[in-house]
């Protein structure tokens, strides 16, 4: 890699800088991205070519694009895959040659495809009447060959060109992957044809085709302002939403890595490549999402492949309405969000998220205490039995709200809904428990400092995790009861997951008991719980405020800040969600769902953020995987 090794014929790739030493843990998420990309263009193909309701024009463009991302993926893939699996960065010059011819002609593929499904919008909507005239099967043809020989064409002259040129200089790549600008930098001759030449390249292609694709949207608004109805503009617009989206995760990337190309030498190198990583590994993973939301053919095809009986997907109000009024079955109907049910599938995007956070995050501090020998301790041992109960709730109602929002199920059984209710009732009883020994915890540390070994032992702290294990465990055993009234009530649960409460309501036998026992059990548990840690508190505040120094108060204090931070995250979602159910019978059902949503996913959520920040030994931890500095 030396400045006077002038006759070489390599190249040397570049990761992430800085982050050489996790590298290894850097394949992960870019191998998952790889798989997605591969996955969804694939389906997309296959879900085009095996229904007959799809071989129309706007299809077999979306085809095109499937093809291009395929073809996109394929080529950065083996060097990417190289750099963080495998730690190789070094290329032969015909290889690196042959891979940037490529990516740069899959990427000009793309562009022309995303101006020729424009140019299907334009007619679809300007012109519907004469739209299958104009795209013929022989026509899309012509398109699609026209695009491909145009492609190749402009890109067979650039690694002939490259080839030819002596490189001195010292022949370390800025990318993952070779790209014409890349490698021109490196050659020690005269590169200003090659640098006119890309330059004409560029503009004469992705230059031209977004100016195009601008001006087919001004023709597009142009005719849809025109339409009386606004219902009929609105349908119009929607049926151009996929494309525009294809568009933007196509150029916005792109010129932002051109920005910072041009103007930006004072970024930072690892900005610039990932960067790039957004230009060549975002569109080929999202447009298969995008198009699969946004088109119900390919949402009701791809469901069915996770069904068997394809007649049981249907229109989720006409589906709610036959279960809901067959009363007599056992059968239960989740209610996603009211009257919001065609943007489900937009809204299981940011629920995915915030799913996979909560598993994550979870996973992390539980891995972290386990693999420190320091945080061996009574406080973390609590906080992993916080972790511990905040992943089980995850699980219990993951596949209910996913299963709703993806489209795949709103029925439960009745015995899987009282599965369900045991466990998201058991598990917050659990999590109140355990916030209610960590109060303890901090009230002995503060408290009583030099007792604080000898009264917390580690069989005292397990005897503390068993017993709060089994009172919620034994509490929430009469729910049983659920599964001997008689339902005769439609069955519409309110919520994404079931609870006791709302299940209830549907009965129509004697459920005086069931209710009386759900209040005391509330007192006895949650309330009783939040008064003894208000009252730990009120003991924490009197000790501290009997310390003379003013450093020492705040310090005492700040052990206690991520304690009351989960203390706050945890209640008062329950007390909204109480003061809804209880006085809110004016509120919009929206308003029950999101309350349900909050309770349910915010604490989970917002625990191992909390502890990750205020916690010293966990931040050091999460620092070391990512090499940096405290």
């Amino acid at each position: 890699m030396s400045d006077s090794n002038y006759t070489g014929t390599s190249f040397f790739l570049t990761g992430l800088p800085g982050l050489e030493a996790v590298h290894t843990w850097l394949s992960i998420p870019l191998c998952a991205m790889y798989v997605a990309s591969l996955t969804g263009n694939s389906l997309i193909l296959w879900v085009v070519r095996s229904e007959p309701s799809l071989h129309q024009p706007m299809y077999y463009f979306l085809s095109m694009l499937a093809v291009t991302d395929l073809g996109l993926s394929a080529s950065t893939l083996p060097s990417m895959l190289t750099i963080y699996m495998l730690g190789l960065r070094e290329v032969a010059l015909d290889v690196c040659l042959a891979q940037l011819f490529f990516i740069h002609t899959f990427s000009i593929m793309e562009s022309s495809v995303l101006l020729t499904m424009a140019f299907d919008r334009v007619v679809a909507i300007s012109n519907p009447l004469r739209y299958s005239t104009i795209l013929t099967s022989p026509r899309i043809a012509s398109l699609g060959l026209a695009i491909t020989v145009r492609s190749i064409g402009l890109h067979i002259p650039a690694p002939i060109m490259l080839k030819k040129l002596p490189y001195c200089r010292n022949r370390l790549l800025s990318h993952s992957y070779c790209l014409h600008p890349d490698v021109m930098k490196l050659a020690c001759a005269d590169t200003h044809i090659n640098s006119a030449y890309g330059l004409f390249v560029v503009l004469s292609t992705l230059g031209v085709d977004a100016v195009l694709i601008v001006l087919s949207y001004v023709l597009i608004l142009h005719t849809v302002l025109s339409i009386a109805s606004k219902a009929e503009r609105l349908k119009a617009l929607n049926t151009c939403v996929s494309h525009i989206c294809s568009v933007l995760l196509f150029y916005t990337p792109m010129i932002g890595l051109s920005m910072i190309h041009r103007f930006g030498r004072w970024a930072s190198p690892c900005s610039r490549v990932l960067l790039s990583y957004l230009h060549f590994l975002t569109p080929p993973v999202l447009n298969p999402v995008v198009y699969t939301i946004k088109t119900k053919q390919i949402r009701i095809r791809m469901l069915r492949l996770f069904r068997s009986d394809g007649a049981g997907i249907r229109e989720p109000q006409d589906h709610l309405f036959m279960s809901a009024s067959t009363t007599n079955s056992s059968v239960f109907i989740l209610t996603g969000f009211p009257g919001l049910d065609q943007y489900y599938p937009w809204f299981s995007i940011p629920f995915s998220s915030i799913y996979a956070m909560v598993f994550l995050g979870n996973c992390l501090v539980l891995h972290v205490i386990r693999t420190e020998p320091s945080m061996h301790e009574p406080m973390f041992y609590l906080l992993a039995l916080l972790a511990l109960t905040d992943l089980c709730i995850g699980l219990s109602t993951v596949h209910t709200v996913l299963g709703i929002l993806w489209g795949l199920s709103q029925e439960i059984s009745l015995d899987a809904c009282i599965s369900q209710i045991y466990f998201v009732h058991g598990l917050s009883c659990t999590e109140s428990g355990v916030l209610l020994a960590m109060a303890f915890d901090r009230f002995t540390a503060i408290c009583n400092p030099l007792r604080y070994t000898s009264i917390l032992t580690n069989s005292r702290v397990i005897q503390f995790m068993v017993t709060i294990v089994l009172r919620s465990a034994v509490s929430i055993l009469p729910v049983i009861r659920l599964k001997f009234f008689h339902y005769c009530r439609p069955h519409v649960l309110s919520h994404s997951f079931c609870l006791h409460q709302d299940l209830l309501r549907l009965a129509c036998s004697d459920i005086r008991f069931n209710s009386f026992y759900a209040l005391a059990l509330v007192i006895c548990t949650l309330l009783l719980d939040a008064v003894l840690i208000l009252i730990s508190y009120v003991f924490i505040l009197y000790t501290v405020l009997a310390i003379a120094s003013q450093e020492e108060r705040l310090k005492s204090l700040q052990t206690c800040v991520s304690h009351l931070c989960a203390v706050l995250v945890f209640y008062i979602p329950i007390i909204g969600l109480t003061m809804v159910h209880r006085f809110g019978k004016h509120l919009s059902p929206l308003v029950h769902v999101l309350m349900g949503n909050i309770y349910i996913l915010f604490p989970p959520l917002m625990n191992p953020i909390i502890y990750s920040v205020k916690t010293q030994q966990i931040r050091s931890r999460m620092k070391k995987w990512f090499s940096l500095k405290m």
